[in-house]
């Protein structure tokens, strides 16, 4: 019970005792047993005041937080900048009908991979071939009556302009048969690459007009990486400079390639610059239309002061860290306690960060829990599980 509450009642009960007697209500027997309750009631509260005495002369101390910490250490970075870009193929086309006809033969399989010049389908052309086999009877009889009357004009037997006509109508019976082939050529119609092929999109006995699509070819290594940069970086850049992808496609792997093309325009409503990265593709994990995170590579390095990112404590006035201080006491004990140390940060690559004032090197910050702490808090330190930062983190498997 509180001091001031039993201070109360035994004052209450004091006046009660008066009241009472002044008005001869109570039996001398009652007023001595009110008398031993007051007597109780005060040395119940004196023994009170003085537990309370002697717990507010103790000093008070919270146990040491326990904290998994890291020391900010010097490595060598190289400068990139950051882009995102877009995958699409060295060569990509849906191939298409040239002319309206029938499917008479479907070649492929979709998602098969095929060579320059493969057939892929076949389009009714009966009524083609029959008129190229009358037009090449006619472009041989043509060509006979060419011959004969190259040798009748060497005695001349007929006239130049005789000659002359024969010779026009050979070659209009061979260019008559050369445009019969070339209609039965574009209803053949055949890979115009090397690539892999797609979903089909025809059916067998299926008419098509001339534009139809039928079937998705890309050709996929090596593949194209196009992304933009700002206009300032367009000095830093040049052909030939190193660019990193990842993505969640490639299950975290970095592949590596280099820029083989630079716009010489600048976009006028984004100010960026256009660029185009060539990367090997040879087990087609990259498909065109890929979202991928971009790296280019400057050529210079530099050395930054890094800590883990878990140790920033991020505030709108500042950030700052908690730095773990060694102290030793007048009995020669030592122990830890906590200094909030406000950093000025850079880059951030996978779980660190580089911190670029506000730390030197060797210095040991605590790496997690810093919400929970506070400036001049006694810590003690267990790494027994402190998490491992890496500059290129895997999720583990969910």
């Amino acid at each position: 019970m509180h001091p001031a509450l039993i201070l109360l009642v035994a004052g209450g009960l004091l006046l009660l005792i008066l009241l009472l007697r002044a008005f001869r209500v109570l039996t001398g027997v009652a007023c001595l047993a009110l008398s031993v309750v007051v007597v109780l009631v005060g040395g119940l509260v004196f023994i009170k005041i003085s537990e309370f005495k002697a717990m507010g002369a103790v000093k008070w101390s919270l146990p040491p937080a326990p904290v998994t910490t890291a020391s900010a250490t010097e490595e060598t970075w190289e400068p990139i900048l950051p882009a995102v870009g877009s995958l699409s193929a060295v060569q990509g086309v849906v191939v298409s009908a040239q002319l309206d006809g029938n499917v008479a033969k479907i070649a492929f399989e979709p998602g098969s991979t095929v060579q320059a010049g493969d057939l892929l389908l076949q389009q009714d052309v009966t009524s083609e071939a029959a008129q190229l086999q009358s037009a090449q009877a006619a472009s041989e009889l043509a060509k006979t009556n060419l011959e004969r009357s190259r040798e009748l004009l060497a005695k001349t037997t007929i006239s130049q302009q005789q000659f002359d006509s024969d010779d026009a109508a050979y070659k209009q019976a061979v260019a008559q048969a050369q445009n019969i082939q070339a209609t039965i050529d574009k209803k053949t119609i055949r890979a115009p690459f090397s690539g892999r092929l797609g979903i089909r999109l025809v059916n067998l006995g299926q008419t098509l007009k001339a534009g139809d699509q039928i079937v998705s070819l890309q050709a996929l290594d090596p593949i194209y990486v196009d992304f933009s940069l700002p206009q300032q970086d367009l000095p830093l850049i040049s052909q030939g400079t190193t660019v990193r992808i990842t993505s969640d496609a490639i299950s975290g792997r970095m592949a590596q390639g280099r820029i083989t093309a630079i716009n010489p325009d600048v976009d006028s409503a984004t100010r960026n610059v256009r660029a185009e990265a060539t990367f090997a593709n040879p087990d087609a994990s990259l498909r065109p239309g890929m979202f991928v995170d971009v790296a280019v590579v400057l050529p210079a390095k530099e050395k930054v002061l890094v800590i883990p990112a878990t140790s920033v404590l991020y505030a709108p006035y500042g950030d700052s860290v908690f730095v773990v201080d060694e102290q030793t006491d007048a009995a020669g004990k030592t122990s830890h306690a906590l200094r909030q140390q406000f950093v000025r940060l850079g880059e951030k690559r996978g779980d660190f960060v580089a911190v670029t004032s506000g730390l030197k090197a060797g210095d040991v910050v605590v790496t997690t829990g810093v919400f929970k702490l506070h400036n001049g808090m006694p810590a003690a330190i267990d790494n027994s599980l402190a998490p491992t930062a890496k500059l290129a983190p895997e999720p583990d498997d969910s």
